[in-house]
């Protein structure tokens, strides 16, 4: 028996026999550990979403972009579009782009989320404020699959500033480092364009970090947390 069975008729998730079966056999999580930085496999993802709610809103699209042996795999990449039964067009259109016409061919939102967590992997994540991908994405494997994510994230927003601590980026937004790193890219707001820009920030930021003496997961871990307490003290936080 399945230990999550329990989560996938909670949830509502119906499943067909072959869609339990490859959730039963995903890949395991990768652990915060001393795997070398260069060596770790490392999915760099991002998230078009009906809206910002986490409670309430879906995901729509998912892009996603491998980092492996200090590169971005460009022949390795993810990129797909949720079906939603009686999907409501609202203002986050405007910023997403994604067509009602779109919404209504898309992939099978179970399928696509196996789809997903297959081709991540055994992997840590990582996006730019990834505390609301990782919401989302939890909450989407919950309702739509029956699945508890364990996944780890790291979050690019953090590690940006806590690794270039005199950088001069405004609101500090992707769009923002994007400009202090001199990097281009004319298709903003697209799962598999942010997820893109994202990955070539987090290169130049993991080679920053083995340039500081972060060997490893572990240590990067370590090193942001240290970071978040002190920033959480500056702020009058304790």
């Amino acid at each position: 028996m399945n230990p999550f069975d329990w989560l996938s008729r909670k949830s509502g998730a119906q499943l067909t026999e072959a869609q339990q079966a490859r959730r039963e056999h995903l890949p395991p999580v990768q652990p915060l550990n001393d795997t070398p930085l260069e060596k770790a496999r490392l999915v760099v993802m991002d998230l078009e979403t009906s809206g910002l709610d986490t409670r309430r809103d879906k995901v729509l699209s998912i892009g996603a972009v491998v980092i492996e042996q200090g590169a971005i795999d460009m022949g390795t990449q993810y990129e797909c579009t949720l079906y939603r039964e009686n999907h409501k067009v609202t203002e986050a259109i405007l910023i997403h782009g994604i067509a009602p016409s779109e919404i209504a061919e898309g992939r099978d939102a179970a399928d696509a989320l196996l789809d997903f967590m297959e081709f991540s992997g055994q992997c840590v994540f990582m996006a730019f404020h990834a505390r609301f991908d990782q919401r989302m994405l939890r909450r989407s494997l919950r309702e739509d699959l029956g699945h508890r994510l364990q996944h780890v994230f790291i979050d690019i927003a953090e590690m940006s500033p806590m690794l270039c601590p005199d950088a001069q980026v405004g609101r500090g937004g992707l769009d923002d480092w994007q400009a202090h790193f001199r990097l281009n890219n004319t298709q903003r707001h697209n799962a598999a364009a942010d997820a893109l820009a994202t990955a070539e920030i987090a290169l130049i930021l993991l080679s920053k970090a083995r340039a500081q003496g972060i060997p490893n997961l572990a240590a990067l871990e370590s090193r942001l947390g240290h970071w978040r307490k002190l920033k959480h003290a500056r702020s009058g936080g304790i």
